[in-house]
């Protein structure tokens, strides 16, 4: 995943005035250039406002967040685990799983993003796709270099942790300003890593297998790894501006899309490095 709407959405949204239970930002103008300021004032203003009881109000918790994101995740892994064993016994479904799995969750992550309710049923779907992705890409990344997935994982793990100890320490700075720049950045990687898809699909090209492949995988692990820090900055942003517990799923779902999307960019990182060995 390059690209995750929801980030942009969250905090436009957890700037817009601090909606209340049951109501929604104007996700129209939250992100005109001429109400910026305006918003960041509005956002400073919830910060320093007096804590809220969310089990009265129905506002978002952290630990609402850490809820839902264990539930999508355990979704995820139990979809990943199928897929291992169906492609196992099938290998020839492996190319169409992960492609299904990948294009599937890059439509479903822009209509999530986009859309102005919170629609837990897609994100669930999504969540679903992404482990169909997961599980049939990590069978062909082991079957070509073994050992590779705990290595992924590991890497992912590890760097997840040390960016949610830097994001809290203030070593890693987000601001509004840092997230339209990341957005940006995350669409151009995209549009990148589609076309460098559909060249190497046909044998015409494939920027990975250049000599500065690598520098390319490690410029991926970075988008991917600050990624999390926008999910962290935006889960407090969205807790101090009271937004309603619903968008516990939706913050939820950026988590762990930008943890899959780490993984990924490990798996082909550590891929790249391997071959040349």
């Amino acid at each position: 995943m390059a690209f995750n709407p929801a980030i942009d959405r969250i905090d436009k949204e957890s700037a817009a005035g601090q909606p209340r239970y049951g109501q929604y930002a104007d996700f129209n103008t939250a992100g005109q250039a001429g109400a910026q300021y305006q918003q960041y004032q509005q956002m400073e203003n919830a910060y320093q406002a007096p804590s809220i009881d969310t089990g009265r109000t129905g506002r978002l918790s952290l630990d609402d967040v850490f809820v839902k994101t264990a539930v999508l995740m355990g979704i995820l892994l139990a979809t990943a685990t199928a897929t291992w064993f169906l492609v196992e016994d099938l290998p020839g479904l492996a190319s169409p799983i992960w492609l299904l799995g990948m294009f599937g969750s890059l439509a479903l992550s822009f209509a999530i993003g986009f859309m102005k309710s919170v629609n837990v049923p897609l994100i669930v779907l999504h969540a679903v796709l992404q482990g169909g992705f997961v599980g049939a890409i990590s069978y062909a990344f082991e079957g070509a270099y073994s050992g590779i997935i705990m290595a992924a994982l590991t890497a992912t793990v590890g760097t997840a942790v040390m960016m949610l100890v830097g994001w809290k320490m203030g070593l890693v700075k987000v601001t509004s300003r840092s997230m339209r720049i990341f957005s940006m950045m995350a669409l151009g990687y995209l549009a990148f890593l589609l076309i460098n898809l559909g060249l190497s699909w046909f044998g015409v090209f494939n920027a990975y297998a250049t000599p500065f492949g690598w520098l390319i995988g490690l410029f991926g692990v970075a988008m991917a790894a600050y990624s999390l820090a926008i999910d962290f900055e935006s889960i407090e942003r969205g807790i101090g501006a009271g937004l309603p517990e619903k968008y516990s799923w939706l913050m939820g779902h950026g988590l762990v899309a930008s943890l899959v999307w780490l993984y990924i960019e490990f798996l082909r990182l550590i891929a790249i490095l391997r071959s040349g060995e």
